[in-house]
């Protein structure tokens, strides 16, 4: 896909990197670390949205290019699940999402030479019962520290555990594709 401006992909995700290939953008990819914390009276369905504008705000504008920076929050009884800091909660996560659903908003926010657009999608997930060894398999194998909810649909535990999903695989994977491209149509170069 030829844009009419270079794309920069705000993220260390190998994940989003690697959808955005896909889908067929060339981009460069430069990372910063953010502060990922936000307004405790923020509704939980918001902060995705927020954190890819906080992002996004963290880079210095450069005229002339596109900035693509994204978040996903796992949400569950309105609680947000963040990424792990260990073992031990990382199977506390996974038996609150076991037998049951949970929501899943990935936010996108793309800065472009006359603005930014910020926009989110949500999906929901419905995990069957896990059984305890499974958990532990997956947490010992996987090591999903660097994952909201510990756990990556694209990976074992989603292939033998997740039985259903309603809206994008590619939002629970951390980047909706289609929103993204939808967002970028407006930049495409003609020729």
């Amino acid at each position: 896909m030829n844009l009419l401006y270079p794309l920069i992909l705000g993220s260390k995700s190998p994940r989003r990197q690697e959808l955005l290939r896909q889908a067929g953008f060339s981009f460069m990819v430069e990372s910063m670390d953010t502060d990922e914390s936000y307004p405790a009276d923020l509704p939980a369905d918001a902060v995705a949205a927020y954190l890819a504008q906080k992002k996004a705000e963290a880079f210095a504008p450069k005229p002339g290019q596109l900035l693509l920076t994204a978040d996903t929050t796992v949400i569950v009884d309105e609680y947000i699940l963040g990424k792990p800091a260990d073992e031990k909660e990382a199977v506390q996560m996974l038996r609150q999402l076991s037998g049951r659903s949970h929501r899943v908003v990935s936010g996108i926010c793309l800065r472009h030479p006359e603005g930014s657009i910020t926009a989110d999608d949500c999906t929901e997930v419905f995990f069957r019962q896990l059984k305890e060894e499974e958990i532990t398999f997956y947490i010992r194998h996987f090591k999903p520290f660097d994952k909201a909810g510990a756990y990556g649909i694209q990976e074992w535990i989603g292939m033998i555990g997740i039985e259903r999903i309603h809206g994008s695989y590619y939002t629970v994977m951390g980047l909706p594709l289609h929103r993204v491209y939808k967002e970028l149509e407006a930049f495409f170069n003609p020729s």
